[in-house]
């Protein structure tokens, strides 16, 4: 449960959960965290940071397990109050931008962000045993002291002149190491130096407590591994203060990578002891620490891991993790795409123990196999296949270039620089056309497989630039069709940077990726490390298309909304009518308008003089010269009626 430290080696962090081991977390390269669960052998979470590519992830430590709620449970019994199981939940993670991610398993997603306590990337994190606080060494030589509860810093002191490389807090909670070449021994109380140590000649990586004894009875121990070292060194907190030099060494095979152990509670319990080394390599130690030890001492037994093919290759342990009550070791091999979790009772009696198991490395994607009529070449078994860029092929791989008859021919003539031949290409223009002029130089592909060699080489950004620019299908797939064996991996690594950048060279790129898939599959292919090499460029494509499926989702959403909104504005146009008339008519002769205005006058003038003759009896003269003009008018009304109509009759003919 060490953490991985990325800045000074290129292991990538892989830890196990505390206790149970129950989970497996991982970061990757392209900064994403995944989980597996222990048990199941399956991939439980995985997270992706906002700023995974920017920040990567260095260190991760889990905290200490507590009672994690996790939603509506069922209501205990009497019998199972007392019993309150405790769970790994949270995880630290430090990244190169300085910030520290919190990551709660329970949830599933991130708890909080620690930020604005260092200027440097984060190389190590630890958890305090009780409370909740997190400490931090960072690339600015300061160790900060982080609330929990708060999310901000409780205290931050500088702790050396140089970085910050590892970290680990006393069981106890009274005490902190922290190492960057020198080792030094806090009081968290006081944050006063306690004691000093000499220390290693390079990095220090690993500091693990190796007892629980008080520092006052000179039986605190810890021990300590750095970089390019192969050797443990055991450290001894004495009462006197003469423990500047370590008291007890273990001899590796390499520097160590991954360490595990078992704490010793009295003289008469030995330290149990788990390291993973660079090279694929776990030894394992069991000593008794009581004072120094002049000899260093060897390991009780040496696990290694192999295939089950006819010529065995190594398969590198990851991670190791000791069960405090059997001698049962949870062991993680395989690569850190897709790790194979293992528990194995080792008997350490034997001193060395080669396990064989049937690991396959190619990457568990849903492929459909379908069945073919093709039979496979029977193959002698004592036959063996050289490849270049593997041991024992000794014919250097040179590329086919054309142009090198015409310059033995021409030798007589001056060279031309790099520079001078860069300035001369212009690679906006085609490749070869028909209507230049026999005088001037033509662009081929000869020379863009010479210059993507020599950049790749040379590291040369301005002629990587140069011939990254390129848009024509034919130019690139000749241009990768030429190059030499060797150049192939540099160029899929700068294809693999360039992809993480800015869409519009992401576009360019996957031209070039297409067509280094399209020549040297095979190639790729017959290498032996080829998921390792090729992790990075996996999850970059993953990860696209699992956000191409988010994005084509959410352009059916966008385009409902705006064709509801296309709509929406249609119907109010349609609605804002003008009421305003667009033709008026009117007649020439004025005479029918002015009998039909006298027409609706006699109309009601007829009316009151009905109901006149209705209620009165008695006869007027007045009212007899009023009838005799009601008859006339009605008289002059039916002329007028009739005489119109005879005028429509016309009309209609």
């Amino acid at each position: 449960m060490a953490d991985g430290d990325s800045s000074y080696s290129q292991q990538l962090p892989c830890v196990f959960s505390p206790k149970s081991q129950q989970y497996l977390a991982v970061c990757a390269q392209d900064g994403r965290l995944r989980i597996w669960n222990t048990d199941s052998k399956t991939l439980h979470q995985e997270y992706v940071p906002s700023a995974h590519l920017s920040a990567t992830c260095t260190c991760i430590h889990w905290g200490p397990c507590r009672t994690v709620k996790e939603g509506p449970q069922r209501k205990k019994r009497k019998s199972e109050a007392g019993h309150v199981e405790e769970k790994a939940d949270l995880l630290a993670m430090g990244t190169v931008a300085g910030t520290v991610l919190i990551y709660s398993t329970a949830k599933g997603a991130l708890h909080c962000t620690l930020d604005g306590g260092h200027s440097g990337g984060v190389n190590c994190v630890h958890w305090h045993p009780e409370d909740c606080l997190l400490y931090s060494g960072s690339d600015d030589s300061h160790i900060v002291e982080w609330d929990l509860q708060t999310g901000k810093t409780r205290s931050k002191w500088k702790a050396d002149r140089a970085a910050v490389t590892s970290l680990c807090v006393s069981p106890d909670g009274k005490l902190l190491l922290s190492a960057g070449q020198t080792i030094k021994m806090w009081d968290l109380d006081s944050k006063e130096v306690y004691r000093k140590f000499t220390g290693h000649s390079s990095a220090v990586t690993t500091l693990r407590f190796a007892t629980t004894r008080p520092p006052d009875s000179s039986g605190l121990y810890f021990l300590s591994g750095a970089v390019h070292n192969r050797l443990l060194s055991v450290w001894q907190v004495r009462e006197d203060g003469k423990d500047k030099n370590s008291v007890v060494s273990f001899t590796l095979t390499d520097e160590p990578r991954h360490i595990d152990l078992v704490t010793s509670r009295s003289k008469d319990q030995a330290v149990r002891l788990a390291v993973v080394c660079k090279d694929g390599q776990l030894h394992l130690f069991e000593h008794f620490l009581n004072g120094p030890c002049k000899k260093p001492l060897s390991p009780s037994c040496t696990v290694q891991m192999s295939d089950t093919k006819d010529s065995p290759m190594p398969i590198p342990l990851l991670a190791a993790a000791l069960n405090a009550e059997s001698r049962a070791v949870t062991l993680a091999y395989g690569n850190y795409l897709q790790p194979v979790i293992e528990k194995v009772d080792i008997q350490t009696a034997d001193r060395h123990i080669c396990l064989t198991r049937n690991v396959q490395t190619t990457l568990s994607l849903s492929i459909a196999s379908t069945l073919s009529k093709v039979k496979t070449p029977i193959t002698n078994s004592k036959s063996k296949v050289l490849i270049p860029g593997l041991p024992g092929h000794q014919a250097p791989v040179t590329g086919t270039s054309v142009a090198t008859e015409k310059r033995k021919k021409d030798s007589d003539s001056k060279e031309v620089s790099i520079a001078e031949r860069l300035g001369e290409i212009d690679l906006q223009s085609t490749a070869s056309t028909k209507k230049e002029s026999k005088g001037t130089p033509s662009l081929k592909t000869d020379n863009f497989a010479v210059l993507l060699v020599q950049g790749l080489e040379s590291h040369d950004n301005d002629i990587l630039n140069k011939v990254f620019q390129t848009r024509k299908e034919m130019v690139i797939n000749n241009t990768v069709s030429r190059l030499p064996l060797p150049a192939v991996l540099p160029l899929v690594e700068q294809i693999t940077k360039r992809l993480q950048g800015h869409p519009f060279s992401a576009v360019l790129m996957v031209r070039w990726l297409r067509a280094v898939l399209m020549h040297h599959t095979s190639y790729l292919s017959s290498l032996p490390d080829v998921v390792s090499q090729l992790g990075v460029l996996y999850h970059i494509i993953e990860s696209r298309v699992k956000m191409f499926h988010k994005l084509t989702k959410l352009h059916g959403k966008l385009y409902l909304l705006v064709s509801q909104v296309a709509t929406n504005n249609s119907t109010n146009k349609v609605s804002d009518v003008d009421h305003t008339a667009k033709l008026v008519y009117e007649e020439e002769s004025s005479d029918e308008d002015e009998a039909s205005g006298d027409e609706r006058l006699l109309d009601e003038d007829s009316d009151n003089w009905e109901e006149e003759e209705v209620m009165e009896d008695d006869g007027k003269e007045g009212i007899d010269q009023g009838d005799e003009d009601i008859d006339n008018r009605t008289d002059s009304k039916e002329n007028g009626e009739e005489k119109m109509e005879h005028d429509n009759e016309s009309e209609e003919e």
